[in-house]
C-alpha cells in the first residue's frame, strides 16, 4: 500500500520540541540621534521589545506591535528595518533576539504597562545608562559595535538591508 501523495509525512505536521524562544528589541531612534530606553522596575534599562507570537507574525510585525502596545508609539510595519539577529543561551533554551530599528521624526511615549516600566526615557548612544537588560545591550552592541557595550557573550548574524548593503 503507497502514501497518498497529498499527505504529507507525519514529521512536517508534528511541532519540534520546543528550545527556544524568539523575541525582538526595537530600537527607537528619533530624529536627535538619541535611543528609547524603559526603566524596567527591576532596575534595568531596556529596549521595547518582547516575544514574537506563535502565530504567523512576522518579526517586522512583532516590532510594530510590542512599540505600540508599550510606549503608544505607532509605526508601519513596514517602517521597521530588521539588522541583526542576536543567539545565546539561558537556562539551557537559546534566546534568539532579533534586532530592529524603527527611526521617527517625533513621537512622545507613554508608559503603558506601568508594572512593568516606570519611565522611557531619550537617550544619546554615547551616554547609555546601566544597568542595561542583557537582550537590550547584546542587541544595541550588534547595532552600534563601536560603543563598546558590555554584554554577555553572544553569537550576532547581521542582515544586510537595502540601506547597508548599498
Amino acid at each position: 500500500m503507497s502514501a497518498d501523495p497529498v499527505t504529507p509525512p507525519a514529521r512536517n505536521t508534528r511541532p519540534p520540541l520546543a528550545q527556544a524562544a524568539l523575541g525582538v528589541g526595537v530600537i527607537v531612534e528619533d530624529g536627535r540621534g538619541r535611543v528609547l530606553l524603559g526603566r524596567h522596575h527591576s532596575g534595568t534599562w531596556e529596549l521595547p521589545g518582547g516575544k514574537v507570537d506563535a502565530t504567523h507574525e512576522s518579526i517586522a510585525a512583532a516590532a510594530a506591535r510590542e512599540l505600540r502596545e508599550e510606549t503608544g508609539l505607532v509605526v508601519d510595519e513596514a517602517a521597521v528595518d530588521v539588522i541583526a539577529m542576536v543567539h545565546d543561551a539561558i537556562g539551557g533554551i537559546n534566546r534568539v533576539s532579533m534586532a530592529a530599528l524603527v527611526r521617527l521624526a517625533s513621537g512622545v511615549p507613554e508608559v503603558t504597562e506601568p508594572h512593568l516600566i516606570s519611565t522611557w526615557r531619550w537617550t544619546v548612544p554615547e551616554e547609555l545608562p546601566a544597568p542595561l537588560f542583557d537582550p537590550s545591550a547584546q542587541i544595541l552592541a550588534a547595532w552600534r559595535p563601536e560603543l563598546g557595550i558590555t554584554h554577555p557573550p553572544a553569537h550576532v548574524l547581521r542582515i544586510a538591508t537595502d540601506e547597508n548593503s548599498a
